[in-house]
């Protein structure tokens, strides 16, 4: 068989920075897709976007410790730099950087960033401090490479938005672009951290999107608000689920809950636990 295609990775700062000056110096646009490996199809649809888009894409590999409670799975997370190298490689990325903790905060690090009116709701009030790890590192690393675009998946709608407003506030001259969401054949949304899910749990999971689908087409159908989330959040327990943190209905951009539809965008969003597995998915309101 004939051997993998080697990745070109760098592991500081500078040499990030040295690479991404000499594609400038030739006049040609750089993609970021930041991710926290454990890549599966998802992220690979987040690579094509970016290839689709610019000449030289730059993948990033840390798992994050900033936006990990203390009783979250920050030990656990799967870790594979190699396998992951080798996939990026068979979809033409051009450089991975992969840096240490030390790299991306070195002694003394004392900043952060927070994007405080989009995470009062949905995923904020269950992980606290979340989100500003999330905007912290997110800030450094297009800073690092100051790309023309960074991409990122839909399914993290939350986080999306956050990314978004922090470039828009903080002037960061970088186009952030939303990828759909890739799902599996029975709708679950890819994730790395399905990896946890047994046999079971995995069956159980699938019924997350249905249940947002129906919860979704309730309020297209005018259903009010409530009564609808108060449906979706009964069934998901029915279904097997440990707990539900949230079945709501937002706003698309504000991420405000709302208690009925109106002109603006909206979306169904839900978090579930199944085991130590917790499971977010989100969907568009039908005709919004």
């Amino acid at each position: 068989m004939p051997a993998e295609p080697a990745l070109p990775t760098v592991r500081t700062i500078p040499a990030l920075r040295e690479r991404i000056a000499a594609w400038r110096e030739a006049d040609e646009s750089v993609a970021l897709v930041p991710t926290m490996g454990a890549l599966h199809a998802g992220h690979l649809s987040l690579v094509a976007l970016a290839r689709s888009r610019c000449r030289r894409v730059v993948v990033s590999l840390f798992v994050n410790p900033t936006q990990f409670a203390a009783n979250e799975d920050l030990s656990a997370y799967p870790r594979d730099e190699s396998g992951d190298a080798a996939k990026l490689a068979r979809e033409g990325v051009e450089l991975l950087f992969a840096p240490s903790v030390g790299e991306m905060y070195p002694q003394g690090f004392a900043t952060q960033v927070t994007v405080s009116a989009l995470t009062r709701h949905l995923c904020g009030p269950h992980r606290p401090g979340h989100f500003e790890g999330v905007a912290t590192v997110v800030t450094k690393l297009l800073l690092q490479a100051l790309p023309d675009i960074a991409v990122f998946g839909e399914k993290d709608w939350q986080q999306l938005q956050v990314i978004r407003r922090l470039a828009l506030d903080l002037n960061i001259p970088v186009e952030i672009l939303g990828a759909p969401t890739v799902r599996e054949p029975d709708g679950l949304a890819m994730s790395s951290r399905n990896a946890y899910l047994t046999q079971e749990e995995r069956r159980i999971a699938a019924s997350l999107n249905r249940v947002l689908g129906d919860l979704a087409h309730a309020l297209a159908a005018g259903e009010p608000c409530r009564a609808a989330e108060e449906k979706a959040l009964r069934r998901l327990l029915e279904q097997g689920f440990t707990s539900v943190d949230y079945v709501t209905v937002a706003d698309a951009e504000t991420l405000q809950p709302i208690d009925r539809l109106g002109a603006r965008p909206a979306r169904a969003f839900a978090a579930a636990r199944l085991g130590r597995t917790r499971l977010i998915d989100n969907l568009p309101i039908p005709g919004m």
